[in-house]
């Protein structure tokens, strides 16, 4: 089975369903039922944010559904669907979008 290694916090909040997009900068074929792992070193600035001060690391900690890809190519999509990917700096993301 296909596994992804994210930091904590994201991987709980994909657990919770509230993160339901996840970004990354290249594409892949893969589409189905995956592992979640968390990486060994969490997001402390995020966790934070978001009310939590301690969770898992480094082990897997459930599965989710690939369903597809989404590719942006302006801000104005890429902001529509900040509360899907929960925010991150859209400067780290500037030379993924093609517009």
């Amino acid at each position: 089975m296909n596994a992804s290694s994210l930091k904590q916090l994201f991987t709980e909040l994909i657990l919770q369903g509230r993160k339901t997009i996840e970004l990354r900068k290249w594409k892949t074929s893969f589409r189905g039922i995956f592992l979640i792992h968390d990486s060994r070193i969490p997001d402390k600035k995020s966790m934070v944010q978001f009310g939590f001060s301690e969770l898992p690391c480094g082990q897997i900690v459930g599965r989710a559904n690939f369903v597809r890809i989404k590719e942006y190519v302006n801000f104005y999509d890429f902001d529509i669907d900040e509360d899907k990917y929960l925010g991150r700096d859209r400067s780290l993301f500037s030379k993924m979008l093609k517009g």
